[in-house]
């Protein structure tokens, strides 16, 4: 069945470069935007919690949106991190990202002070009644404190035809079942983790929000296409060669680790925001001996 609103089966929740004295680097941000078009990513997540967007102001987060939507020039999906744990923002984010141009907003459940489900309802429902952008829903319990529950996910689902799709950071894959069961069909769910997204297929599941794409976009995408052409197996052994890589770009705190094969790779300084930091030189041996086993096995 066609989806309500395809924005693709690979998006890339994008780093924001910095320099070394912790400013947006803006020209490395234009090089990262195209090297993402090159990794074959679908669509790019511009100031998400991979982007330090706890740490970017509002003007950085609108310029940050301008710069991306500039290099890449339609060849993907711009998505726009634009949650709150008040609703009040999280309605003047959305609006702002729709009088800018995003193509969609990732909007997150709100974080801290831990509202109900139909605070849930009332609050994602705002954000929809406030814009005509298609939006994709964020539950990631563990950074939130609070799990959306599937019968609230089907709930917004089928009253705003404009809330397209969920990020579903939860392991537990029951909650994804149920999830699919209650959803409309043309509505999407998205991993929220890599090394989820086979077995999230195989329950329904779309496509992924990905960090590991900053670095193995296409053979993620692959390994999507494959499953869904029915290839099992190679989905299965490009997924086997892939998770030691997907676990180890989360051995410290995101977007950390992705940022050190960054600039091993020589797209950007490797600079985070405080308070992250980022890896010493033990993990981050640790984590390019495992980038260059991964590359190696993909050669062969």
């Amino acid at each position: 069945m066609k989806l309500r609103y395809d924005l693709g089966e690979v998006i890339t929740a994008m780093i924001t470069p910095m320099t070394k004295d912790r400013e947006v680097d803006y020209k490395s941000l234009e090089k990262v935007s195209n090297y993402l078009i090159e990794q074959k990513t679908d669509g790019i997540v511009v100031s998400g919690t991979t982007g330090e967007n706890p740490t970017l102001t509002h003007e950085e987060e609108e310029e940050v949106l301008y710069c991306v939507k500039s290099a890449v020039s339609g060849q993907c999906k711009i998505i726009m991190g634009a949650g709150s744990n008040s609703t009040q923002t999280a309605v003047q984010s959305s609006k702002k990202a729709q009088d800018l141009g995003a193509d969609a907003i990732l909007t997150v459940v709100p974080y801290y002070n831990k509202p109900s489900q139909q605070g849930l309802i009332e609050h994602f429902g705002a954000i929809a009644k406030s814009v005509d952008l298609p939006i994709i829903l964020y539950n990631i319990p563990g950074r939130t404190g609070i799990d959306m529950a599937p019968s609230t996910i089907a709930f917004l689902a089928k009253e705003y035809s404009n809330i397209v799709a969920v990020k579903q950071s939860n392991s537990n894959l029951d909650l994804v079942s149920e999830i699919r069961m209650l959803c409309p069909d043309d509505f999407a769910i998205y991993s929220g983790d890599d090394s989820l997204t086979l077995p999230m297929l195989s329950i329904g599941a779309h496509g992924v929000v990905s960090v590991a794409s900053h670095v193995v976009g296409a053979q993620i995408k692959s390994m999507i296409h494959n499953y869904k052409a029915g290839q099992v197996s190679a989905a299965s052994n490009m997924h086997k060669i892939l998770y030691p890589l997907f676990r180890k770009i989360f051995m410290a705190p995101n977007p950390t680790p992705i940022k050190a094969l960054l600039s091993k790779l020589g797209i950007i300084e490797n600079y985070v925001r405080r308070p992250l930091v980022e890896l010493d030189e033990k993990d981050r041996l640790e984590l390019l001996e495992c980038l260059n086993m991964t590359l190696s096995k993909l050669e062969n």
